[in-house]
């Protein structure tokens, strides 16, 4: 008879973050900043910056095997469910629907 440490128990249901626990193979992510300027040195107005494809993992469900709280995950700028939670633009992600994983 094995017993389960509180740690395992924890990884088992899920984590969350912002009182937001994602269900199943949900995954709930923040935006990470992206540049201002562009690479010839134009600034760009907040108006015309496109929402980051790039976001760093908070929480995830009980059913997502391949990724960890802290993950920086690239992901379709046109998936997920986004939501505003304490005045931060979060997106709610099926684990699917991310395209991979930063290792830098």
């Amino acid at each position: 008879m094995t017993t389960k440490t509180h740690h395992e128990e924890k990884e088992k249901k899920g984590t969350s973050a912002k009182g937001f626990q994602p269900l199943g193979d949900r995954v709930f992510v923040t935006y990470t900043e992206e540049m201002e300027r562009t690479a010839g040195g134009i600034y760009v107005p907040e108006t015309a910056k496109e929402k980051p494809q790039r976001g760093s993992v908070q929480a995830i469900g009980k059913d997502v095997k391949n990724l960890k709280v802290g993950d920086q995950v690239l992901f379709d700028k046109y998936s997920g469910s986004k939501l505003h939670i304490d005045g931060e633009d979060c997106l709610i992600l099926k684990e699917e629907d991310i395209l991979g994983i930063f290792t830098n």
